[in-house]
């Protein structure tokens, strides 16, 4: 499966419309009403609202087991709902574009393309021709910036570049969303905090939607304009904390007052989901 396909378009459910204005003061991006899932006996969503604005960069957040990686994989039609209805401005899934970056990046990336071609690989799905495609591709790489040699396969880049590269490779349609799931866990720390840099980098440059799925409470907070703090299934929304850090952040952010405050404030809402637990 390419990174911007998704195996299921579950039929959209009858349920009230979404308010033309959310609780941000403007139209929502994504509109999630009455989402339900279950997976054999465990409820892992009964009911859930959710409103995601534009243009910003959402951190999920949550206990584990909580459905974090479920909530994107529903939005993004990876797995099929049980009940209620995820809109983007409006629109059904299969009328947008949108990109999904996996946390495995060595399974995500074709081991026997470059990484130029595994870039441009879901143009060749869209039927682009073949000098479009090389346009485009590079039209994208020079306007982020990125310094890699593009020639080489998935096998000969350390494991920051391949993800750099699936990064790419979800950008490259232009989407009007992105998913990115726990896409640094299996990176060690120094191509972690070399990823971090380049995400908010790509996020500055293209100022796409955004929801990645953390299991790092620094970095969710770090990289987020809201951090989505989920309860124990069946989930709610324990909180979605708003954090205005100047971009690009660097390391003297983790020692702002804000960024602190902010930190501390959901480390105490996660440790009151866990408790009620």
């Amino acid at each position: 499966m390419s990174a911007i396909q998704h195996a299921f378009r579950p039929e959209p459910i009858s349920v009230p419309s979404s308010p033309a204005v959310g609780a941000f003061g403007k139209r929502p991006h994504v509109t999630i009403r009455g989402l339900s899932k279950r997976f054999d006996k465990a409820v892992i969503y009964d009911n859930f609202d959710l409103d995601i604005p534009r243009g910003e960069l959402i951190s999920v957040f949550g206990p584990n087991g909580c459905g974090k990686s479920t909530l994107i994989n529903m939005i993004a039609g990876l797995i099929p709902v049980d009940a209620g209805q995820i809109l983007f401005d409006g629109m059904l899934l299969s009328e947008i574009k949108f990109g999904y970056v996996f946390q495995n990046y060595r399974e995500a990336l074709f081991p026997w393309m470059r990484a130029f071609d595994n870039i441009s690989y879901p143009l060749k799905m869209m039927k682009v021709p073949a000098a479009e495609r090389k346009a485009r591709t590079e039209k994208l790489v020079a306007h982020l910036g990125v310094k890699l040699d593009l020639n080489k396969y998935p096998y000969q880049m350390s494991g920051g570049q391949q993800q750099l590269v699936s990064i790419m490779r979800a950008l490259i349609v232009e989407p009007e969303i992105l998913f990115l799931d726990e896409p640094f866990s299996a990176l060690d720390y120094e191509m972690t905090l070399f990823m971090r840099e380049q995400l908010q980098k790509l996020f500055m440059e293209t100022g796409t939607t955004t929801v990645l799925v953390s299991h790092d409470l620094e970095e969710a907070v770090y990289l987020a304009d809201r951090v989505l703090l989920l309860s124990r299934y069946p989930a709610r929304v324990a909180d979605f904390v708003q954090y205005d850090g100047v971009r690009p952040r660097t390391d003297a952010t983790l020692s702002e007052p804000d960024f602190v405050r902010t930190k501390a404030h959901c480390l105490d809402v996660f440790q009151r989901e866990v408790r009620r637990s």
